[in-house]
């Protein structure tokens, strides 16, 4: 039985950020990353159980952090050494009245499961993914299980969990589907801010087209406007008229279709209208620069991809009065909207290929360049341990 470790190594985890910015996923061979035993964790409280993952998938996040690229931001935010793995669909294993449940987990490590009563004014909202106390508490600091000492993570064959954390996955759901709710629910509180308005979403990778399925999957009737969606590769293309969107373009075509939208004039390369809201499910300083430049006076930016450093020319967002708007994690209650978008779509199917851990160089490799081979998400397998 075996685990995938994360550790502090400086040298190792600079090579793993010059191989991944020559190759993707090439952290991995080389990095800070490695398998090692399992190891028991000690239960913070009596009231935390023992999980043992059956699917765990590879995140934009755990991308990053393998090749080196992820913001000194988090460095506080975390504590090593760590398993990851945060989208994680398991087996209650250690609870005597709940053996052999299978649940999602909702990784935040917020107030309940850090010992917090009472806990701080956005737990007490139920708005735990904006928790103050993310590196404070009984646990180590860890803005999630994934990237926590203490709780371990999904790359595993056990790890713990507090029940504040647990989502009863629905019994004629697969595991499949299931490994998607986290990323879905990730969606499912972007897709929250969708008006009905014209709304751009730029890129379809899982992130993207997550976020889009999240939006056609609750909007109802309430909408007028085209939702345009940028898109690389042809599967990509493929899956986003599947899920709704009502035009796929590349982000080199996207600024055309949004002049005509939005019956917008150019003054260099900025749209005098555009697009009320658009979702950038990329992060990099090239997207988020077009975001603003097909946003719409008075509009909307949200990141739901996550950004790293970026270079920014932000004198339109001040001239426009245009607003970028941070999306991150979750509320619980996107958890039970993730499985309704899931179910709406069947999207089981997303989930390209999965993999042994030990085989991780592979499965890092492969999510890494998904896009490029036609993939969505990638996992790892622990039901054959």
């Amino acid at each position: 039985m075996s685990r995938l470790v994360f550790s502090r190594k400086p040298a190792r985890f600079a090579l793993a950020r010059v191989a991944g910015a020559i190759m993707p996923g090439a952290g991995a061979a080389v990095g800070p990353l490695a398998v090692e035993p399992d190891q028991v964790l000690r239960l913070p409280t009596p009231e935390w159980v023992r999980l043992r993952p059956r699917l765990a998938g590879i995140c934009g996040s755990d991308l990053a952090m393998i090749d080196g690229t992820a913001s000194a931001y988090f460095d506080p935010l975390v504590s090593y050494p760590f398993t990851p793995g945060h989208e994680v669909v398991a087996d209650v294993i250690n609870a005597e009245d709940s053996a052999g449940r299978r649940v999602v987990l909702v990784p935040v490590l917020s107030c309940a499961t850090r010992g917090f009563d009472p806990p701080c004014p956005a737990c007490a909202a139920g708005r735990i993914n904006l928790c103050e106390r993310v590196a404070f508490g009984h646990l180590q600091s860890g803005l999630q299980s994934g990237f926590c000492a203490d709780t371990g993570g999904g790359w595993s064959n056990e790890m713990i969990a507090h029940p504040s954390q647990l989502i009863d996955v629905p019994v004629d759901m697969s595991d499949e589907a299931a490994v998607l709710i986290e990323p879905a629910a990730c969606a499912a509180h972007a897709a929250a801010r969708y008006t009905g308005d014209e709304t751009v979403i730029i890129g379809a990778g899982a992130v993207g087209l997550l976020t889009l399925a999240a939006i056609t999957a609750t909007r109802g009737d309430d909408w007028h406007a085209p939702i345009v969606v940028t898109a690389r590769y042809t599967e990509q293309k493929r899956l986003a008229k599947e899920l709704g969107a009502d035009v796929v373009c590349t982000s080199d075509e996207m600024p055309r279709w949004v002049r005509s939208a939005s019956k917008s004039l150019m003054v260099g390369d900025q749209l005098t209208s555009g697009a009320r809201h658009v979702i950038d499910c990329v992060g990099s300083t090239e997207s988020i620069q077009q975001a603003l430049r097909v946003v719409a006076p008075g509009g909307e930016v949200q990141l739901v991809g996550m950004p790293s450093n970026v270079s920014l020319e932000l004198t339109s967002l001040w001239h426009r009065e245009v607003a970028i708007r941070g999306c991150y994690a979750y509320s619980h209650a996107d958890f039970h909207t993730a499985i309704d978008i899931i179910r709406h779509h069947d999207l089981a199917r997303l989930l390209s290929a999965t993999y042994a851990l030990t085989d991780y160089a592979d499965a890092i490799a492969h999510a890494a360049a998904a896009g490029r081979r036609g993939a969505v998400k990638i996992a790892f397998d622990m039901r054959g341990n």
